[in-house]
């Protein structure tokens, strides 16, 4: 017998909207599962199509997030699993060690909770509020759209039964496109935590306020290459961490500048209309592999608007800022380290280039968070080390009015020369202005 089209049960645009009608539930997700590289094998894939069938229930519209931290969950794999007795040993050494070598080379006093060794799923669950904060609005927005495109290339004959039997069919579809974007958050998420290596290792503060920690299973993997005893490279790494960490805890305003300006990257974010037209023109919603890539590439997503890329410059500045004070900070305290150059370079590479993990996100929000000129920020703040010592550079943080900026970092000699010049005398004015401000009685009058 001659074997059948292999087209001939794959539904187009029409015969999927009678379906949904019909209360078919989701779409074929098996297949859309498979092209975007979920994990869980069968049961993930009807785990898949349990959390779209519940979406489309949903009445008050909004995307299930949970199925991202499952998704990421179960991407991570067999290095969710606890860390062994001994690894967990190994980074609590190193923790202990790294806190009394920080203690010398800055002025920020040491962490209310002590630091932690944390599973890939650990580390998961706990930044996974961050991630979808920074995906939720391009989830939004692109679901938005393309269920206005679809809708409005639906035949006339089938949009009449559509409002009739399926009212709500624009929420039903939204909901879909949401789950689907929330599920791709949690592959590329599940990727990012088989590469990082810390709490702070993508520079930005994902663990809670005054939290730090080594993932011992990726620590390993670090490694490779480099002929380094582990322990040494445990204990670089956990300096760094507890830099980063103590620095964020100290600077209490800068968590806050740096989710404000991603906000405001994210408040600018539009969809081109025009593309997602000319993607909904030649799709057919059996093409799995095509969705995929459209979420996966980013294609959706135009081009940067000037307010994006005012809001992008700031949040790379400040990133900068951040690693290349940790930069200096971590080489003081590990100078007795015998291959502390080695470990430091390598983390320069990872932070200058990003991980597959990293690009992916990059991709599936439009948001980069790498700092792009890392070197140059860090030999800012070793020339302002060696001009006000460890504690006036960390007095710089107190304030972001105190804070160098971009012109800085091209010219430090400036702003080494501008926070070193004597203080201009003071005239009668800025005295009595200060007592003021000290609470002092004013002078009896003459």
């Amino acid at each position: 017998m001659a074997d059948e089209p292999d087209d001939a049960s794959e539904p187009d645009l029409q015969e999927m909207l009678r379906r949904m009608m019909a209360g078919g539930g989701a779409p074929d997700t098996a297949a859309l599962a498979k092209a975007m590289g979920l994990p869980g094998g069968a049961a993930g894939l009807e785990q898949l199509m349990a959390q779209l069938r519940q979406a489309m229930q949903n009445p008050d519209g909004r995307v299930d997030w949970s199925i991202a931290t499952e998704q990421a969950i179960a991407a991570a794999g067999a290095g969710s699993l606890s860390a062994t007795d001994q690894q967990t040993t190994e980074v609590q050494q190193a923790f202990s060690v790294a806190g009394l070598w920080l203690d010398e080379s800055t002025a920020f006093d040491t962490l209310p909770e002590a630091p932690a060794t944390m599973t890939r799923t650990q580390w998961i669950r706990a930044t996974m509020p961050f991630w979808i904060q920074l995906a939720e609005p391009v989830a939004g927005q692109i679901a938005e759209s393309l269920t206005a495109v679809f809708t409005e290339q639906i035949p006339p004959e089938i949009a009449g039964e559509l409002a009739a039997r399926v009212p709500d069919a624009g929420r039903m579809l939204r909901q879909v496109c949401g789950t689907i974007f929330a599920a791709q958050l949690g592959a590329v998420v599940g990727g990012l935590a088989a590469e990082v290596v810390s709490g702070g290792d993508v520079g930005v503060p994902l663990l809670p306020d005054g939290r730090a920690a080594l993932l011992p299973q990726n620590l390993d993997r670090f490694g490779e290459g480099l002929d380094i005893d582990r322990q040494q490279i445990a204990l670089y790494l956990a300096v760094r961490e507890l830099a980063h960490a103590r620095l964020f805890r100290h600077a209490r305003w800068l968590r806050l500048g740096l989710t404000s300006t991603i906000a405001d990257f994210s408040r600018d974010l539009g969809v081109d209309l025009d593309q997602v037209q000319r993607f909904a023109e030649g799709f057919d919603p059996t093409d799995t592999e095509r969705l995929k890539e459209a979420f996966s590439s980013g294609e959706l997503i135009p081009p940067k608007t000037p307010a994006q890329e005012a809001a992008l410059q700031r949040l790379e500045t400040t990133l900068a800022l951040v690693e290349g004070w940790v930069d200096v900070v971590t080489a003081d305290a590990t100078s007795r380290l015998p291959k502390s150059g080695a470990v430091a370079e390598t983390v320069r590479r990872r932070r200058a280039t990003g991980g597959p993990g990293e690009q992916a996100f990059a991709t599936l929000v439009g948001l980069e968070l790498r700092p792009r000129r890392l070197r140059e920020a860090a030999a800012m703040w070793r020339r302002v080390t060696e001009a006000l010592g460890s504690a006036g550079r960390d007095a710089l943080w107190s304030h972001p009015d105190l804070l160098p900026t971009a012109a800085d970092i091209d010219d430090p000699e400036a702003l080494v020369a501008r926070l070193t010049a004597p203080e201009p005398p003071k005239d009668d004015v800025d005295r009595e202005i200060e007592e003021l401000l000290r609470g002092d009685d004013p002078p009896p009058p003459v």
